[in-house]
């Protein structure tokens, strides 16, 4: 006989879902995607398709349907919040879509991400189990990217 996983009574209702973009979109709908219009499929080599960015600038585009932020864009396919949502152009997206992380590399969530998630009433994300979920991160000779300022990881040292 099997028996449910018992979770600790502060993880009651959080999400261990391995993917959970596969079920939510929010980010699809809330962000303004702008990039570099050297992404844009065309002699410079870029992968997303010109019929579907909005020029907002000499050197910017941005996908269709996110040009004031808060739109859905035109490549996201299904209903938000439900299984089997989806990007339409998923390999030739654009760097931000390709660079927004549901997971920070310690495994913490992104807290935009969990902002957007729970507006739309999704369950909350839990910290990701297999990452390395050392709060202040690897020490290394470079730029400290766990200060005050860094919205993912507020407040968490360097490690000496």
């Amino acid at each position: 006989m099997s028996h449910p996983p018992l979770l600790p009574a502060s993880l009651e209702g959080v999400s261990f879902d391995p993917n959970p973009c596969l079920s939510c979109g929010a980010c699809c709908a809330h962000f303004r995607v702008s990039f570099y219009c050297g992404e844009i499929a065309g002699d410079d080599g870029g992968l997303v398709p010109p019929e579907l960015v909005t020029q907002i600038g000499p050197l910017r585009a941005c996908m269709r349907g996110t040009e004031q932020g808060g739109g859905r864009c035109v490549s996201l396919r299904g209903e938000l919040g439900q299984p089997g949502i989806s990007c339409d152009i998923y390999p030739l997206r654009p760097t931000p879509c390709r660079e927004f992380e549901v997971w920070a590399p310690d495994g913490e969530v992104n807290p935009d991400c969990q902002r957007l998630r729970l507006a739309l009433g999704l369950a909350a994300l839990a910290p990701r189990p297999d990452a390395g979920n050392d709060p202040v991160g690897p020490a290394d000779d470079g730029p400290d990217e766990r200060g005050p300022n860094n919205p993912l990881h507020p407040g968490h040292p360097r490690a000496a």
